[in-house]
This record gives C-alpha cells, structure tokens and sequence, in this order.
C-alpha cells in the first residue's frame, strides 16, 4: 500500500498520546474514587459489567480514529477494477485447417461456439469486431454492441485457402483503431483506391506518429486465434510491432495439437503445424498473452479466462473511501456498546 500524502501520517503519534491520556484518566479516577465513604457509590459511578467493557467502546473509537488519520493519507492500493477496454476485435483464422478434427467437433465450430461463449460473458457495453483471415484478411462485422450481429458474422465464415497471420493483425488493428491513419492497402500491397482524394483533404498534412509505451492502450484490445503458420501477407511479427508501437495488446490463441494434423483440402493435402513461437513472439511485444487451446474445452476456458482479464484489471487506486467509512463504522460501534452497556457515549 502506498500513500498519496504520505507526510501526514507522522498524525499517527496521536495515537498513543491519547491512550496515555487514557489510562491517566483512568488512575486519575481511581484516585478521586478513595475519597468515597461507601464503595457502592464508587461501582455506581464506574459502571457495573466485566472490566474489559469499560475499556472496550474507547479501544474501537481509538482504531477508529486510526483508520481515519490513515484515510487524511490518501492511500493506494493494486485493486482489480471494471476495465476500460470498450472495443474488442476478434481475428479469427478461416484458412482450410480449420477444418481438422483434433479439436471436435471440428476446429473451426470449436472456435466459432468459444468466441459466442466469449460474447455471452462480455458487459453490455463492450463493443465487439469481427476480422476474418486465412490468405487475404476483412472485416466482416465493424465494431458494434449488438451481439445477435456479431454472431451472425461468425456463423458466416467459409473456409478459404492461405494463412496471413499478418494481414488479420493490421486489419484488426485499422478496425480497432479507424483515425490512427493505417493505411492497409499499402501494407497489405493491394492496388490503391482509383478516387482522388477531396482538394480539402489532400491539402490537411498528416499528422506525424509518435509510438506509445506497448500494452498502453487501455480502450481497446485484439485476440488473435489460428491455428497454422503464416504463408501468405506481410511477416506477422512487423504487423505486431505496429499493434505495439499504438499500445495494443495482441492476445493469441494457438488451436489444435502440437504435433500438427494432416489435412485434404480441395484435393491436395497437407499437415498443418502449429506455430506457437511466433504467437508467443506476437503476444510479448505487445505485452498480450498466449494461450494453447488443444481441445474444445481448453478453448472456452481460455476465452473465459480472456473475459476475465479483459473486464477486470489490476490498477493501483485510491482507496480512502474504505479506510473513511471503516472508521465511521468503528466510531458508530463504539458509541452504541457505550450507550448500551453505560447508557453513555463513551
């Protein structure tokens, strides 16, 4: 725990200053009550009851003064709070591994009921996107809080041939990020848009970028899932030190058997491995996480896990309100023992 005014506890020292008073008031009291003829008028005047209430109501009241001389302190504490994040992109392989059947019932309806799992746990305020990619990347569904939407999205993906692990990270992160200026088309080496540009807009000069600490972005995040390795689109590694350079964490998810699984697809075949290095890779430089999910139960819990991190954080808070209504719940406690054992306050 750490304080925000941390000078102020030297208010600390009052604390047994006032315990001294009190136990001089105490013999103080003992000393007036000799002078007494009769002892009955000297237990009338202290209180009947064990000895330990006498001293029970001002105790609490002196913890309640603590509390409250440490909440003047402004502490801090790492507390888990409601997260930020208010847009969550899901990039999600459809390249023709998916097909395998190592996860059942098969990768691809492994993921598609995992991610709507995802979605069902999500807060209602949580925007939710949707980048398909195996040999080229696109966005089948913006940004949106509708949820009956987004699962429409993923029911729809077909399976196609390519893995651009690459190209599903930019578009993800030119979906989650639409005014940071990612121009996609280029990094992608697509042939540019035929339109000319508004005079108005190509005279407004581009605003320089200045990377940010990775994993800095607190509205926003990607969870990258796929099961195969990069064979198409731009090295996946520079696309994630984009995500890095804008402060997005990038958390993947590898799916499928380590040792891979022979797959026949359109007539050819081949064993699609799983390349969890370069995940790990992806998931360190933006300071994401890797997950390896090798059944379909490890895959929901994995995005239940996701669900977790991704509503709650760990954020170092100020929390006097506590330490302020601990110590109003203490003074309250003891003025009501005072008042019910000595018809008193303290």
């Amino acid at each position: 725990m750490k304080f925000l005014w941390p000078e102020l506890l030297w208010l600390l020292v009052a604390l047994p200053a006032l315990a001294a008073l009190y136990v001089w008031l105490l013999a103080r009291r003992k000393k007036a009550a000799a002078r007494y003829a009769s002892l009955t008028m000297v237990r009338e005047a202290i209180g009947a009851g064990p000895a330990f209430r006498r001293h029970l109501p001002p105790f609490i009241f002196l913890l309640a003064l603590g509390a409250m001389l440490v909440a003047v302190a402004r502490p801090t504490a790492v507390v888990m709070v409601p997260s930020q994040q208010q847009t969550i992109i899901l990039a999600m392989d459809v390249s023709g591994s998916m097909r395998a059947k190592d996860v059942q019932p098969n990768r691809l309806v492994a993921a598609q009921e995992a991610a709507k799992a995802f979605l069902a746990g999500l807060p209602a305020q949580v925007r939710v996107g949707v980048v398909s990619f195996a040999g080229t990347a696109a966005v089948v569904q913006q940004p949106t809080r509708n949820r009956e939407d987004v699962i429409a999205a993923i029911d729809r993906f077909q399976l196609q041939r390519g893995t651009a692990i690459g190209s599903g990270i930019l578009v993800a992160l030119a979906t989650l990020l639409p005014d940071a200026g990612i121009d996609v088309s280029a990094l992608l080496g697509e042939r540019p848009n035929a339109r000319k540009p508004p005079p108005q807009a190509a005279r407004e000069p581009q605003k320089p970028f200045k990377p940010v600490p990775p994993g800095s972005y607190g509205s926003g995040a990607i969870i990258l899932l796929t099961d195969g390795q990069r064979t198409a689109g731009p090295d996946s590694l520079e696309a994630a030190k984009m995500a890095a350079e804008r402060g997005v964490r990038v958390f993947t998810i590898g799916v499928g058997t380590r040792g891979g699984e022979v797959i026949s697809f359109e007539g050819w075949s081949f064993r699609a491995l799983l390349d969890e290095e370069t995940l790990k890779d992806i998931a360190n430089l933006t300071r994401g996480e890797y997950f390896h999910a090798g059944d379909a139960s490890q895959l929901k819990t994995i995005y239940q896990n996701l669900n977790t991190r991704l509503v709650f954080e760990r954020k170092e808070t100020e929390i006097t309100a506590f330490f302020a209504a601990g110590a109003a719940a203490l003074a309250l406690l003891a003025a009501l023992l005072s008042l019910a054992w000595f018809n008193r306050i303290l």
